[in-house]
């Protein structure tokens, strides 16, 4: 492993610790009584206080220095005084090992008094510290000048994301977003839980990937010789549990699809879902809309959250509109009674991209993710869809071509999506085999039939209605994050490039295209001035490490640096 200068420094002082009789690493516990919140808002002149955290920030004065410790809730200022933590003869633990041998973001534990110093600023006065955890790296912290212009911030995406644990370290604020995660989660099960419903968990690892239209992501069950799937939903195993005679059940869970990635769309993401015997969609649009403004409240405080450009409004009710007069709002085309054919072509004359794949119901979809989605900003409920986009959807009750299903749309962006949920088990298996016509025809993400789910249904299962939350993409909404990346603590990422050893042969190589890229083969050889075996060795590791590409046109060879 390749060190850098910092790195062999910070080893080199981790062996002068040991050496002097100081674990870097000690097992033992650390008596915190404070966090630096505490000891702000419950300041006492003179009070003892233990705390514990990195070191941010030092300034050495000789005897006496400045030190800014940061913890889990933020920051509080040490001052160290030589004679204070070393009232003997020996200073070892001042002059040696707090000014000489502690990093910035070592953990040290900290006992001491409170005090506040000539500016004002509340401060520890340390008595005596203990290193509890010496750091390897340095931490990339940002600098800012005496004007408050921050330089060498911490900001690069892939960095942050990849490496999330630092970015919480070096940019605090960061945290806030996961704090009002976990608010929002523990509002929804407070507001689930006054209700009556019932927390329960499914199964990950299923047989049939069902509930929803997605391509899944297979496994392997070695013991079982089968072929298993993550979840796509957990909506078909939720269901049973409302025909075993639960009135109200709900899950947070996490799922996985295998599909493409982008700022609203994570392979692995986490949904809400809830089903309530004996209610219908129009009763779920009133608990969805009173649901979404107590969350708001919690979590920030209000029913307003700024996004991008927008200000949104959670507060109940919400504006409803059917699909088929959205679409007519916004493309004049009527869907009603149209063939398959029929709303093809309608689409292509939009142009909105579709394929000989698609069946009726996700030509539809299309149509409106393409031409209307984009225009509802405030949460609105879109009503009514087209039977064939909701298969596990009951038919609506005045007209037998649409559905009772409702989703919720900010922002141009699907939030909630629900329904009076389909409890005929003979028209289900009909719907069921007319997704498997669909697979036929080369759709990827038609559903599988779940031939126990259909027994299960012929057992009897009530009139019901289901919701289901992007949680997510809701935290996105109430938290001003335009990437859900920036929402999830580790999302799913490339993997890292690995860092190649170059020989020196194979330095001189590239260096050469890095200035002449694309030369001749014979070109290359004679700057390089190396040796026929050099030579031989130098292309022959660059090109195992994929680093450079060779092209014949003819008689002609040239040279291309890759990356």
């Amino acid at each position: 492993m390749q060190l850098s200068e910092q790195e062999i420094i910070r080893r080199e002082k981790l062996n002068i610790l040991r050496e002097m009789g100081i674990n870097p690493y000690p097992a033992d516990l650390y008596p915190v009584n404070h966090t630096s919140t505490e000891v702000k808002e419950n300041y006492e002149e003179g009070k003892k206080v233990i705390v514990a955290g990195r070191i941010m920030s030092t300034r050495i004065q000789g005897k006496a220095s400045f030190a800014s410790l940061q913890d889990s809730e933020g920051r509080i200022q040490l001052y160290f005084n030589r004679d204070e933590i070393c009232p003997g003869e020996d200073k070892t633990l001042y002059n040696e090992v707090f000014k000489k041998l502690i990093d910035l973001g070592d953990f040290v534990g900290v006992e001491g008094e409170l005090f506040t110093t000539q500016v004002g600023e509340k401060t520890i006065k340390v008595l005596n510290f203990k290193l509890l955890s010496k750091t390897l790296r340095p931490l990339p912290l940002p600098k800012t000048d005496t004007e408050g212009h921050v330089f060498d911030a911490f900001t690069d995406p892939e960095l942050r994301f990849r490496m999330r644990y630092v970015d919480l370290v070096v940019n605090p604020h960061v945290k806030e977003v996961f704090v009002k995660r976990t608010k929002l989660f523990n509002a929804m099960r407070t507001f689930f839980n006054d209700k009556g419903y019932f927390e329960v968990e499914t199964p990950i690892l299923q047989s049939i990937p069902g509930g929803a239209a997605a391509r899944p992501f297979m496994t392997h069950h070695n013991s079982l010789d089968i072929p298993l799937y993550m979840r796509i939903a957990n909506e078909l195993y939720l269901k049973r549990l409302i025909v075993g005679g639960f009135d109200g059940v709900y899950e947070f869970s996490k799922n996985f699809r295998n599909e493409g990635m982008d700022r609203t769309h994570n392979p692995e993401f986490t949904a809400m879902e809830i089903y309530v015997a004996y209610k219908d969609y129009n009763w779920m649009m009133d608990f969805t809309e009173n649901l979404l403004e107590f969350c708001a409240t919690h979590v920030n405080g209000t029913t307003n959250a700024t996004f991008g450009e927008h200000q949104v409004d959670f507060k109940a009710p919400y504006t409803r509109i059917t699909m088929t007069d959205a679409i007519i709002k916004f493309t004049g085309f009527d869907i009603s009674g149209k063939t398959e054919d029929e709303i093809r072509i309608a689409a292509l004359n939009m142009g909105v991209q579709v394929d000989d794949s698609m069946g009726k119901g996700k030509l539809i979809d299309e149509i409106f993710g393409a031409k209307c989605e984009g225009s509802f900003i405030q949460p609105t409920f879109i009503t009514d869809y087209p039977k064939e986009m909701s298969p596990l959807c009951k038919e609506h009750r005045t007209n037998p071509e649409l559905t009772e299903r409702f989703e919720l749309i900010v922002c141009g962006k699907e939030v909630a999506n629900a329904y009076s949920e389909l409890n005929d088990p003979i028209d289900q298996r009909e719907r069921f085999e007319a997704q498997l016509n669909l697979a036929d025809r080369g759709d990827d993400e038609a559903m599988f039939i779940d031939n126990d789910f259909l027994r299960a249904l012929e057992y009897g299962m009530p009139p019901t209605s289901g919701l289901g939350i992007g949680m997510d993409r809701l935290v996105m909404f109430l938290t001003n994050n335009p990437s859900i990346q920036e929402v999830l603590f580790f999302p799913q990422m490339r993997p890292e490039k690995k860092q190649v050893e170059l020989s020196e042969d194979e330095k001189i190589v590239v260096e050469i295209l890095k200035i002449s890229n694309n030369i001749s083969l014979s070109e290359l050889k004679e700057k390089s001035a190396l040796s026929g075996k050099k030579w031989d060795a130098a292309m022959k590791g660059l090109a195992k490490n994929n680093l450079v590409k060779v092209h014949v046109e003819g008689e002609l060879k040239t040279v291309e640096l890759k990356g």
